[in-house]
């Protein structure tokens, strides 16, 4: 075979477009690697980038996805050999980089990471960047000393991708989750992967003074906005708070107030940037003390690269619940 099939974005008078092509095999040049795709997922960023709908691809023509998970065909890098599971996410992968939505992917060596023993690629992949976003909020927010005994994390947003499994992570580590979700029929849902409580946002009643009384230990935010800034209104002393979304804004209006009478930090996610030794660590504990019990519940509907389109316009009209396999 000298080809493979990939989910190809162009820019065509003025518009984003995007569908499959045949390209040449990558030939891995000295410290790459080239991985046969086996698993991804469509995270909203990707629905964002290949739709046009956000500026997350910094060139085109640009493979889309920021997850894969696959074994290495070749490699050029010494810490990798032929053979080996592996997995790549973020890093620029899918945005200024070739991404994961192809059946192969030629990466620097250093972007990748084995896979954790306890998950298989499929299950990695279930987690992707969801996964591992969920899990790199809670190592942060415990390397400034959050426990479970502090009491309640309220979870933002729990009914997507990073928000469900938020929710099991911190069930996981010991954690009493509340969980906040704009949809209603998700709760029961929600409290079968750990979470105690379920609220939407408008039965929520956050209240609208600098400093409201202490309800969470902490919380970890995927909606942003106004529904942020009333949550850190409400963390008791020195919680953490935990950004890694906006679907609810990017702007946030609030006051100092919880960050210098309570100490409340408030933390941001960035999964792309993570540091490379952090994020092998967080990976690890995906396979170990934080891997979810109940990943096939999260699975939305598994996609092959031909129908993808269709999994990027469902997941930004928010019809899907959990996450959107792809089969590579």
């Amino acid at each position: 075979m000298s080809t493979f099939r990939a989910w190809r974005v162009h820019e065509n008078d003025g518009r984003i477009e995007g569908g499959i092509e045949s390209l040449p095999l990558p030939a891995p040049e000295e410290g790459e690697v080239v991985i046969r795709a086996e698993w991804s997922g469509i995270n909203y960023k990707d629905a964002l980038g290949a739709t046009g709908r956000g500026k997350i691809l910094r060139r085109l023509p640009l493979t889309a996805g920021i997850d894969v998970a696959g074994t290495v065909e070749e490699s050029r890098h010494p810490d990798w050999q032929p053979g080996q599971r592996v997995l790549v996410n973020g890093c620029g992968l899918g945005e200024n980089h070739d991404g994961g939505f192809a059946e192969y992917v030629c990466v620097p060596g250093h972007w990748v990471v084995a896979l954790p023993e306890g998950l298989s690629t499929r299950e990695a992949m279930i987690l992707g960047t969801a996964g591992f976003t969920a899990a790199l909020a809670l190592t942060r927010m415990e390397t400034l000393g959050q426990t479970p005994e502090q009491g309640p994390v309220v979870v933002t947003g729990a009914s997507g991708g990073v928000g469900n499994f938020a929710v099991q992570c911190l069930n996981r580590a010991g954690y009493t989750v509340h969980a906040v979700s704009g949809k209603p029929e998700a709760a029961e849902w929600l409290q079968g992967l750990g979470a105690s409580e379920v609220s939407t946002p408008e039965t929520l009643a956050l209240g609208s003074r600098p400093l409201e009384k202490a309800r969470w230990a902490g919380a970890i935010d995927a909606v942003g906005g106004e529904l942020l800034a009333g949550v850190c209104r409400h963390v008791g002393l020195y919680g953490n708070v935990a950004a890694i979304g906006l679907a609810g804004g990017a702007e946030l209006h609030t006051t100092v107030m919880p960050h210098i009478l309570r100490g409340v930090s408030l933390l941001g996610i960035s999964s792309a940037n993570c540091p490379q030794a952090l994020r092998r660590q967080v990976w690890a504990r995906l396979g170990d003390d934080l891997r979810p019990s109940r990943l096939d519940e999260v699975v939305d509907r598994v996609l092959p690269l031909d129908r993808l389109a269709g999994g990027f316009d469902d997941l930004l009209e928010r019809r899907v619940r959990g996450r959107i396999l792809v089969e590579l």
